[in-house]
């Protein structure tokens, strides 16, 4: 297994030496509110709606009095508008209430915030404020099993294991290096393995190409 994790990560340290969120935003708050509008929607699709958002609400005590219907009407194109929605107002309300209008750094404060699971989370840690966690998203569920980084069958579990293998310091850059390629090269359907440079030590194509 650590034979399998140095030549991935020295392939992406070679490959996408720079790796990034390719959500747009501003500040800690933009980003926040970024992340929950990503649930289960695309990065392109939030990138639309999000500048409209900010524009009429750019603060959490802006939002946070913000109506329904006003905020609905501008993020209707993404997925679960109702909720999410919803969850912008009371996570702006809370913010304000509990944590002075400042976006909070750990877990457990972060997760107290309505439509903020451990994923959103461990995004805004680990670029707002550096800390050495790998959110795991579909893209990242799906590529490091297939690799073979990971056997969990759980979010928390593939969590558990990259944190295990990656070092605290590339941990940030992991956690988008795996996004990307998942997005772009390890696809749901039809990945791209003829041109993956990681297909030599990927278990899933071993697999497949006997």
């Amino acid at each position: 297994m650590k034979k399998l994790y140095g030549q991935v990560i020295d392939w992406f340290k070679s490959s996408m030496p720079q790796a990034e969120s390719e959500l747009s935003f501003d500040s800690p708050f933009q980003l926040l509110v970024a992340v929950i509008l990503s649930a289960q929607c695309t990065d392109k699709r939030v990138n639309m709606v999000t500048p409209a958002l900010f524009a009429h609400f750019p603060t959490p005590q802006a939002l946070s009095s913000a109506s329904f219907d006003e905020v609905y009407s501008l993020v209707k194109s993404v997925s679960y508008p109702n909720s999410k929605a919803t969850h912008l107002i009371h996570m702006a309300t809370m913010l304000c209430e509990r944590f002075g209008g400042e976006v909070p750094s750990t877990h457990e404060e972060l997760q107290q915030l309505p439509g903020v699971g451990r994923k959103t989370a461990n995004v805004v840690m680990s670029i707002v404020y550096d800390k050495p966690v790998i959110a795991v998203d579909t893209h990242v569920f799906r590529v490091a099993r297939r690799i073979g980084l990971s056997k969990g069958g759980t979010p928390l579990a593939v969590e558990n294991d990259l944190t295990e293998n990656i070092p605290a310091e590339l941990r940030p850059i992991a956690h988008h290096w795996l996004i990307l390629h998942g997005r772009y090269t390890c696809t749901a359907r039809n990945p791209k393995c003829d041109s993956c440079g990681l297909a030599g030590c990927c278990k899933e194509y071993k697999k497949t190409h006997r």
